[in-house]
């Protein structure tokens, strides 16, 4: 009887450790979940996962993309387009203002870089071009190097049906930062 009293004991000890492992799981799975942008409510574990390996990747890509820019700036080069801002010995950029737009899901990402004099009525400008082409301005960040401010504003649409139309964004955002403008 004895045995038979042990047995079930390791048994209960089983079933506590697998109801433990079972909920382990469970909290990792939500917390997978609270990390990645627009959560499915109802998806099932590998949708989740695949979601997770999507974002990572393009988070990676992000990452890369802006240790590349933050190369050519620091580099002595800046490429926009058709423009190649360059430096001086000292390492001041002898140039005007770059400005780079990408769209990142549904946010649209604006870089801006120009220098200390101006700079508010730039980015006055910049911001007003947004709200005109119905973007809200989501946050703005800056950095001081030397004599340049970094801008990053980022903004979704007012409306998620009607969308940001990032090529007229980007036209009209380059117009403003052009050397004929300046």
């Amino acid at each position: 009887m004895p045995r038979r009293h042990g047995r079930n004991l390791t048994q209960i000890d089983r079933n506590a450790s697998e109801r433990e492992r079972r909920r382990s799981i469970r909290d990792f799975y939500f917390r997978l979940a609270s990390l990645i942008p627009t959560p499915s409510p109802k998806g099932s574990l590998p949708e989740l996962v695949d979601r997770a390996t999507t974002h990572i990747k393009q988070m990676k890509e992000r990452v890369e993309m802006l240790k590349q820019r933050k190369q050519q700036i620091l580099g002595g080069h800046i490429s926009n387009g058709d423009e190649v801002v360059s430096t001086g010995g000292s390492g001041s950029i002898i140039s005007s203002s770059v400005i780079t737009v990408s769209h990142l899901d549904s946010m649209l990402e604006v870089c801006l870089t120009c220098g200390l004099t101006d700079n508010f009525i730039l980015i006055c400008q910049v911001i007003h071009v947004l709200i005109e082409e119905a973007a809200r301005v989501v946050s703005l960040n800056y950095s001081i190097m030397g004599d340049r401010i970094f801008y990053t504003i980022h903004a979704e649409p007012v409306s998620s049906r009607i969308g940001i139309e990032t090529s007229r964004v980007e036209e009209r955002l380059k117009e403003l930062v052009s050397p004929t403008s300046c």
